[in-house]
């Protein structure tokens, strides 16, 4: 081939994902649209950026990996947290250690609890899940039979049974394990309702809520827009880390995971095998913010608010100008756009 030639396709090779374009145009179009950022999951191998973590882990152990990073990732590579180490004995110990593949069986005792307090600035994380039932005549409506809300520290800060507005028709008792003894004595779920959105508001009201500073926790779990409708929740979109919605956790076509998945694949263990209980599914959404949360990427100067339609720094000058920069400039101009977790981090 010819030399020049490979120059020149070098020059028009993008720096994230090595898609190699045919003009500089072209190239520039798709760092448009394609969002590359330092927030991308990237192989530690060949530093290729992949929009997910199902992305990456196709590029390093699927069906049809790249053979260099998969031999070099056999050998030095954990398959849970797809983490590299500089040698075989590095990676034993990881494994030995990893505190992301141990399952939280016994790890405290459980119980129920209704009770919640204001405690000023602590517990700014909490992860909340719910088990639901079936209401209506087919038993299809899905109604909030018990709800569980526990911190950063996998403790319980509340846990109980709930009494839907509507009559249960379904108990849905092969993955709730509800049955209607356990709605005796059960709160209403307005005050169950009230309870937590007084607690997560933490002494802010919702139009005072923002993004980087208050009094506000940041409210963590799956499928929150389930969750909210059947608890008649309201919560502003800022604080609201949704493992289903996550970019980097859905599927390699934008898909939502399932938590089961997710916990398995990225944290080790199985959950929901039987009967579902929501302070496991509350661990679980825990574990995966916390493990997304904790990424070591480079800072950037940029709004914790992300709009492509607005922020998208590729609309801000004209075309000539960035096709004069090379790949590796247009990468480190690039934005991200979705909000990375990891930004988390430096909320005081």
């Amino acid at each position: 081939m010819d030399h020049r030639y490979e120059i020149s396709q070098t020059l028009r090779k993008c720096a994230a994902c090595y898609k190699t374009f045919n003009t500089m145009e072209s190239l520039v179009e798709h760092m448009r649209t394609s969002y590359h950022s330092v927030h991308e999951p990237m192989c530690w191998i060949c530093e290729k950026h992949c929009q997910s973590f199902a992305a990456l882990r196709q590029h390093l152990i699927g069906p049809l990996p790249k053979a260099n990073c998969e031999k070099i990732f056999k050998e030095l590579g954990c398959n849970i947290c797809l983490s590299l180490f500089a040698s075989r004995n590095a990676l034993w110990a990881h494994k030995e250690l990893c505190p992301l593949s141990r399952s939280n069986n016994g790890f405290l005792y459980r119980g129920l609890r209704n009770d919640l307090r204001i405690d000023n600035m602590q517990r700014k994380v909490v992860a909340i899940s719910c088990k639901i039932v079936g209401g209506g005549i087919d038993g299809a409506i899905d109604l909030c039979a018990r709800v569980c809300l526990i911190d950063e520290h996998e403790r319980i800060l509340f846990d109980s049974y709930v009494e839907p507005i509507r009559p249960i028709t379904n108990y849905r008792y092969e993955t709730s394990g509800i049955s209607p003894l356990h709605m005796r004595g059960a709160m209403p779920i307005n005050q169950v309702t009230g309870k937590i959105q007084y607690y997560i508001c933490n002494g802010e009201l919702l139009w005072q809520i923002h993004a980087g500073s208050g009094r506000a926790r940041i409210l963590v779990g799956h499928d929150l827009d389930r969750l909210f409708k059947c608890l008649g929740l309201q919560y502003p979109s800022v604080m609201i880390r949704d493992t289903a919605k996550y970019p980097p956790l859905m599927d390699t076509n934008k898909n939502s995971n399932s938590l089961k998945y997710l916990t398995k694949t990225y944290l080790g263990y199985e959950i929901q095998t039987r009967v579902q209980d929501p302070y496991d599914d509350c661990v679980a959404t825990m574990r995966l913010y916390m493990k997304m949360k904790s990424q070591a990427h480079k800072r950037e100067e940029w709004p914790l608010v992300i709009d492509p339609k607005t922020c998208n720094i590729f609309g801000s000058c004209k075309q000539s100008e960035f096709e004069k920069m090379t790949p590796a400039q247009l990468l480190e101009i690039s934005r991200s756009n979705y909000y990375c977790w990891c930004l988390d981090s430096y909320i005081n």
